[in-house]
């Protein structure tokens, strides 16, 4: 912190959580913002706060509605990177809306060809409280399968541990939250399942999709719907945009439609999205 006030560092990496102890920067020329649909708005005016007319360069494959207009609207520059690494083949995207002893059936199926290639599954389900039930659930389905746990609610070492030794294809099944949304690089698993992604944004879906599919090898992503329940229609409208937008560098696109569905934010206020009726440019 001595060397940020004085001047001492060049570069400085570091979270949110440096901003909220306000540290005072002697000389802030460039703010770089990575996985900008992470941070509110909160966020990025208190960095925007540190030094008057500081360069702002915000970095994401799914830029948040209200962000998105200010590019489209030209009161910020945008440019687009469109080409995707050349190895790298589309995400099959699928939906799968069953009764209990086919979603069974169909997990075995997944799960097993998966297994057959060497590979490593992520089981996606949000609520922490269930993830136990889970696990058991896939033991008694997959025994012969090692399977992990990842959570926020997790203490540090035992996520760490559980988090290496999936890196190090130690786990074959690895059940955990969104906490797996952004920064990892696992290219040994490429199948994601992900429960009642109903329930999931939009950019939240493309970021998860992009755990897997890192590698030459065929990805595939399972999005599982409640049976016997109906889904919103804006759920609706956001499963279909990420099953149509299933070839790579398609973050741009949706983001697009992401804005069509959640309308632009408020340009004067905090809100990232929502359509803005009384005030206009």
């Amino acid at each position: 912190l001595t060397k940020i006030k004085s001047g001492q560092l060049d570069i400085c990496i570091g979270t949110h959580r440096l901003v909220q102890k306000d540290v005072v920067f002697n000389n802030l020329g460039l703010v770089i913002i990575d996985e900008e649909q992470r941070f509110g708005v909160t966020h990025k005016e208190k960095l925007k706060q540190l030094k008057n007319n500081v360069h702002v360069l915000t970095l994401t494959a799914t830029p948040i509605p209200r962000t998105l207009h200010f590019a489209l609207s030209g009161i910020r520059d945008i440019s687009k990177l469109r080409t995707p690494p050349e190895h790298l083949k589309p995400i099959k995207t699928y939906f799968i809306k069953s009764q209990q002893n086919a979603s069974e059936n169909f997990l075995k199926e997944v799960i097993y060809r998966e297994l057959d290639r060497q590979g490593q599954i992520f089981i996606l389900h949000n609520q922490i409280p269930e993830i136990p039930i889970i696990f058991k659930q896939i033991q008694k389905l997959i025994p012969e399968a090692i399977v992990g746990i990842a959570h926020g609610q997790m203490e540090k070492d035992n996520l760490s541990k559980t988090m290496k030794a999936f890196s190090n294809k130690l786990i074959d099944i690895l059940i955990c939250t969104t906490i797996i949304e952004s920064g990892l690089d696992i290219p040994n698993a490429n199948t994601l399942i992900v429960d009642r992604a109903d329930r999931f944004g939009l950019s939240q879906l493309y970021q998860l999709r992009g755990r897997v599919g890192r590698s030459e090898v065929k990805a595939y992503c399972y999005l599982l719907l409640p049976p016997n329940q109906r889904i919103s229609p804006k759920a609706e409208q956001r499963l279909r945009a990420i099953l149509e937008a299933s070839e790579l560098g398609s973050g741009f696109r949706l983001a697009m439609r992401d804005l069509e569905i959640r309308g632009a934010g408020n340009i004067l206020g905090a809100e990232q999205s929502g359509h803005i009726s009384a005030v206009g440019f």
